[in-house]
């Protein structure tokens, strides 16, 4: 009779030793009354960031997930996922999850930049001016390329629009902006619109 090999890897020894420890400890709870079920549901993780919770939801999809805002001092410390949400128990999507560094990046611009054409560097300018030139550029460029009627099936129907102007929108939008984007594009008779939020 071939006698076996009684020798366990230590890897092994740990992963036994560990269950056997678990399985006592929830025997021993149970008889005790204690339901670890409910108390691991009730736990949350502690705060590192101390200040004022502030519960709000996060900003970018129709989702709702629910989102506490740490805030102290005026100043946003903390964005994390809220657990007394009945929509997403404390979870978040990487855009939610990202919404601090977002909010408070030190490499987020805060002034409008604006390269002349045939130059290589950026300059500053007042926000009020970047937003005329805009407007300036897009009126321009819708009437240069206006088209109010076209030939469809050999009859000439009105289509008032223009494809002159392309609207592409980002992973950061909220909702409140995706719904004022979508509503002045059309406003303005452009047909492609784009956007990669999730509404």
């Amino acid at each position: 009779m071939q006698q076996t090999n009684p020798d366990i890897s230590r890897r092994r020894f740990i992963k036994l030793a560990g269950q056997a420890v678990g399985s006592a400890m929830t025997v021993e709870a149970a008889q005790l009354g204690l339901d670890l079920h409910k108390t691991a549901g009730r736990v949350k993780p502690e705060q590192i960031k101390q200040g004022r919770e502030v519960a709000s939801v996060c900003p970018y999809c129709a989702v709702g997930c629910g989102q506490i805002v740490t805030v102290k001092d005026g100043a946003i410390k903390d964005i994390q996922g809220n657990y007394d949400s009945p929509i997403s128990a404390g979870t978040l999507c990487p855009k939610g999850a990202a919404s601090y560094q977002l909010a408070v990046s030190p490499n987020r611009w805060t002034k409008a930049r604006y390269r002349a054409p045939g130059t290589d560097s950026w300059q500053e300018i007042p926000l009020s001016k970047a937003m005329d030139m805009i407007a300036d550029r897009v009126r321009k460029t819708r009437e240069a390329n206006w088209v109010e009627t076209a030939t469809i099936g050999g009859t000439i129907k009105p289509v008032n629009h223009t494809l002159g102007i392309f609207s592409l929108g980002g992973a950061t939008i909220d909702d409140e902006w995706n719904y004022l984007h979508q509503k002045s594009m059309r406003a303005l008779g452009i047909v492609a619109v784009e956007n990669q939020a999730r509404i």
